[in-house]
């Protein structure tokens, strides 16, 4: 939208202007081509004065967004296939979009008195805090990455490095070495229950600077308190979430990404943007280093360091020469069987002494069961019913501590029926695990043991997961159940055994990236054991499957992962999927699965017109199916895949596409909404 302001206006000036009878904030931007060829964007040609509206106010308490923010948008937008507006005005805090002028300078003034108090308790804090001495790859990492602060031209460097190879102590000295020079660092997380810990590290290892995080979890007063202290430069230290990365920052000097591989830093609603992909494109746009780290990257990040576009830096052994947890199969097939009429136990009898040797120890156990609740299914063994979901196409899970049937897609919950619904029978009972029974389960077999659970459920309420942790690491556990929110990133000292209870579901989906995932699970679940060095030597990472031959499993006793990422990127390769080929994805959701049919046919058609105006076929039309959860909350949802081995060729024609999507829709009766997927990440 353009409007009149009777003074020249500097691009990235927040400022708030009329649209109908509504008064809404907005962004002062560069006219550029890039803007004016943007999906939504709207620029006059030669408007006279009088046909614009004016400017309301203009926050001018406030600095002008950088160039370079204004840029990374452009490119967001423009490569999601979002309004130009719509991604700038989502990713600044909800917080700032409500105030004026007055407001926000009232709330300048109290960030400035807070940054006085908390500068005054930094002067006094020690700056000489000892670090630990660095090992030999350590120094070879850093003598190759540091030297990437002096260049015009920095690049991207993959750190992979197993578990418990002192990955963080790399970011704390590249951290430093970015604020030695007058810069500001940024280091994002993948989740929120990460950010605590990682803040608490580099708090202490940097006592006199000032640090903020950014995540969903705050309050949006904190939110904007800590977004506007790293905008005017106060903060030293950027700790966040994937939102982070749109964080304005005017002395950036390093982005690291940690667990790089995570797919919680793809968005999965609006703009659906990949932060770590523009993590990378940030890094170019300000010329800072960007570090990725991980131990089982993504097969995407895999190949380009493969290619040399990124850099790789290799750590292959943890801090201390500890050695990596030893990987066991336990064959279920060749397990005695229950006695008839009992389900089979949680734990195979070999891995349940194994458990039992380890309390005897005064060590401590990890269940990895990635099912949250205490049953996926309530069932009758009359008539046959299941407690499946009105609303949706998948069951309601049996959650027992509140006696209700909850299903995890909508959240529409009811109590426990006391009978069978359809045909009144008594008999109604859970079928399959979920961590709560899992639970119950161990409490049951060593009553001399504490059990404790963390998972999505236990740690609902705030502060609650950090007492549990903390419960964990003071040794007040002696068997964990969890989901994989306990598998990455958390450093328990005490743990020597992990056991994936049942991983197999995972081995044998439609989905590409299934078996990726899966790996990359059971590697980080693995290295929870054994991260003391004194105890490495009797770590162990049990797995109970049915499939103790698969190839997966066979790369994850050696802990290889490049013969693992070997034979992954072969298959995708002849298969033609990333990262060989780039995809995109049109999902649609209405009230009857034949409009959302009738969408998706109407959309191909189109897609094909163009493809043929534009003089090329590299683009591949999928016909439209439905995904696996095909009905959510209601609403019908099906699916078309757009899949070609040119990124330009795919993004050329959805931008010519998507336009005449928006016209369809108001053609066609019954659509909820649709939106694209660029780089998909769950098919």
């Amino acid at each position: 939208m353009d409007y009149l302001s009777e003074q020249p206006l500097t691009p990235g000036l927040l400022v708030r202007v009329p649209l109908g009878r509504r008064e809404l904030p907005g962004v002062v931007w560069p006219v550029r081509p890039a803007v004016a060829e943007s999906p939504g964007a709207d620029v006059a040609a030669d408007l006279p004065d009088s046909a614009l509206r004016p400017v309301i106010e203009v926050l001018s308490c406030l600095p002008p967004l950088p160039a370079s923010w204004c840029r990374l948008v452009e490119f967001s937008a423009h490569y999601y296939q979002r309004a130009l507006g719509e991604v700038a005005l989502s990713v600044l805090p909800p917080e700032l979009r409500k105030l004026d002028n007055t407001g926000l300078a009232k709330r300048l003034k109290r960030l400035n008195k807070t940054l006085a108090k908390e500068a005054g308790a930094r002067t006094a804090a020690t700056e000489g805090v000892e670090k630990p001495a660095l090992t030999r790859e350590q120094l070879d990492v850093l003598g190759t990455f540091l030297p990437q602060f002096e260049l015009a031209e920095p690049a991207c460097h993959l750190l992979h490095g197993v578990t418990g190879s002192g990955k963080t102590e790399v970011y704390l000295r590249s951290a430093e070495a970015a604020l030695d020079a007058g810069r500001q660092a940024l280091i994002m997380v993948p989740e929120i229950n990460l950010t605590p810990q990682l803040e608490a590290r580099f708090a202490q290892r940097f006592p006199g600077r000032k640090l903020v995080s950014l995540h969903s979890g705050l309050t949006p007063a904190q939110r904007l308190q800590n977004w506007l202290a790293a905008h005017l430069g106060e903060a030293d230290l950027v700790l966040g979430t994937r939102l982070a990365i749109f964080c304005p920052l005017p002395r950036l000097g390093l982005i690291v990404v940690d667990e790089e591989h995570d797919p919680s830093y793809k968005q999965q609603d609006g703009a659906r943007y990949s932060a770590r992909d523009l993590a990378v494109y940030r890094g170019r746009l300000d010329r800072v280093p960007v570090l990725l780290g991980s131990a089982t990257p993504s097969l995407e990040t895999w190949q380009h360091a493969l290619t040399g576009r990124y850099k790789r830096l290799t750590m292959a052994e943890r801090v201390g020469q500890g050695a990596l947890p030893r990987v066991r199969m336990i064959d279920m097939a060749v397990q005695p069987p229950p006695p008839r009429g009992q389900e089979a136990p949680a734990l195979s009898a070999p891995l349940l002494a194994a458990v039992r040797e380890r309390i005897e120890r005064g060590e401590q156990s990890l269940l990895f069961l990635n099912r949250r609740g205490f049953a996926p299914v309530l069932s009758c063994g009359s008539c046959g019913w299941k407690s499946g979901c009105p609303h949706c196409s998948a069951w309601r899970v049996f959650h027992k501590l509140d006696r209700t049937l909850r299903c995890h897609h909508c959240g529409y919950t009811e109590r426990v029926p006391k009978a069978c619904p359809d045909c009144g029978n008594l008999d109604i009972a859970p079928v399959g695990r979920g961590t709560e029974r899992l639970e119950e389960q161990m409490a049951q077999l060593l009553p001399e043991a504490r059990v404790a659970r963390i998972d999505a459920d236990s740690t609902r309420l705030k502060g609650s997961l950090a007492e549990q942790l903390a419960a964990v690491h003071a040794g007040e556990v002696d068997v964990l159940v969890g989901t994989q929110m306990v598998t990455k990133g958390h450093d328990f000292r005490r743990v020597t055994l992990v056991a994936a209870v049942n991983p197999d579901s995972a081995l044998f989906t439609a989905d590409f990236r299934a078996p990726e995932r899966l790996f990359s699970s059971l590697l980080q679940a693995a290295g929870r054991a054994g991260r003391d060095a004194e105890a490495a030597h009797r770590s162990e990472m049990w797995i109970q499957t049915w499939n103790p031959t698969h190839p997966l499993f066979d790369a994850l006793r050696k802990h290889d992962f490049a013969a693992f990422a070997a034979s992954q990127l072969d298959e995708r390769q002849m298969a033609g999927l990333p990262p060989f080929s780039h995809l995109a994805l049109l999902r649609v959701e209405a009230r009857e699965a034949s409009a959302a049919e009738a969408f998706l046919r109407e959309a191909r058609l189109q897609a094909q017109a163009l493809q043929a105006e534009l003089g090329g076929a590299e683009v591949m039309l999928y016909a439209p199916v439905p995904p696996h959860v095909a009905k959510v909350a209601g609403l019908e949802r099906r699916q078309m895949l757009l899949e070609s081995p040119s990124r330009v060729a795919l993004q050329r024609l959805l931008a010519a596409w998507i336009p005449g999507l928006h016209t369809l829709r108001g053609q066609l009766k019954g659509i909820a909404r649709w939106a694209v997927d660029v780089d998909p990440l769950s098919i």
